[in-house]
């Protein structure tokens, strides 16, 4: 059951389009809440709130605000959504977002991506590296961002996204399913990827989920197991699927640790066969079990195993000054998660087809 406090706002930490972070006093001191103002408005210094305190109880990190629930010092909202489309449908947070096929009628009959490489990566936190893995080969490519409803919903949660953004290095967003926010809305997988292609006129996409990826630590309790669908769909519409590996040799997790048991266990069992599955050319011992644990696990029987140099992404992460980190670790303490995905990034730039 989700827990509600009433409080008031005593100072705004920062604002973007879709995102507000406050300060808020529900009795007890000072605490963090962020307002998601596509779905509640925004709120301003004094103003009486009423506030979900779920994450905060549960100790979770990503997730782990307050989320300012309703303005009580709004007696009303009503501003019209783009179209008919809803989403978090039957919910009391129900928002009409719309569709990109309500906008771009040339959708509505497109079943097909013209060879768009599709890259997807397993975390939110390896989204960067992916992007400027495309970045280091292609310029000038049109990229854009999918975002599943796998974890976070809203993209304005994303800090990565809107650096990014900032950064002229993603030039669409498209936020699919029950996700929300994106310049492109879309209802599901392919209808995403139709949207990245022919609306936002890009020449590869990066999918992955927002921020919080969900585990229960078994086989396939976890939302990273949406990859091989949507690696599928990628292919059904005539793209390249391409898997970006999660790989960690600083996780303390034994499951996590080479490539992770969510990599392994999804990619041995679930989808298709036939995916690009890009090994980053890091060499030593660490290339060598990334290696082993795919000859393990079957994968190279059931998909391609290619290899791609990676760029320097550390180098890169500071050069266009991207604060990346995952599970708690800067990107410096666990360079080949982000390695592997700048290697699947530059492998995707090598496949863009030559007319795009």
């Amino acid at each position: 059951m989700p827990t509600f406090k009433t409080g008031r706002v005593v100072s705004i930490l920062n604002e973007r389009e879709g995102l507000q972070r406050v300060t808020v006093d529900l009795g007890a001191g000072l605490e963090n809440a962020f307002v998601l103002t596509q779905l509640t408005g925004d709120v301003s210094l004094g103003s009486n709130v009423v506030v979900n305190t779920t994450a905060v109880q549960l100790g979770l990190g990503t997730g782990g605000w307050h989320v300012i629930h309703w303005n009580l010092d709004r007696a009303e909202l009503s501003e019209k959504g783009p179209g008919h489309i809803m989403k978090l449908r039957y919910t009391s947070l129900q928002v009409d977002a719309g569709s990109a096929e309500e906008s771009y009628p040339e959708l509505l009959d497109a079943n097909d991506i013209g060879g768009m490489p599709v890259v997807y990566v397993p975390l939110h936190s390896q989204l960067p590296a992916a992007v400027l893995g495309i970045r280091s080969i292609s310029p000038r490519a049109r990229i854009a961002y999918v975002m599943t409803d796998g974890a976070a919903l809203p993209i304005a949660f994303s800090d990565l996204v809107a650096s990014l953004r900032e950064r002229s290095l993603i030039d669409a967003t498209v936020t699919s399913g029950h996700a929300f926010g994106g310049d492109f809305e879309a209802v599901s997988a392919p209808a995403a990827l139709l949207a990245a292609k022919i609306a936002g006129e890009c020449d590869v996409a990066v999918v992955g989920m927002g921020p919080g990826i969900v585990g229960t630590g078994s086989k396939f309790g976890h939302t990273g197991v949406e990859g091989v669908s949507w690696l599928d769909t990628a292919r059904a519409l005539g793209g390249v699927p391409v898997a970006s590996l999660r790989v960690s040799f600083a996780d303390e997790r034994v499951r996590h640790q080479g490539v992770s048991h969510h990599t392994l266990n999804s990619l041995s069992t679930l989808g298709a066969d036939g995916v690009h599955v890009v090994v980053p050319m890091i060499g030593g011992e660490e290339e060598s079990r990334i290696r082993s644990d795919l000859h393990a696990a079957g994968i190279d029987q059931r998909h391609k195993i290619v290899s791609a140099i990676a760029p320097d992404i550390l180098g890169a992460f500071a050069e266009h000054n991207l604060e990346v980190g995952s599970m708690g670790r800067p990107a410096s303490a666990d360079p080949v998660l982000f390695l592997a995905a700048g290697a699947a990034g530059a492998y995707a730039a090598q496949r863009i087809p030559a007319e795009s």
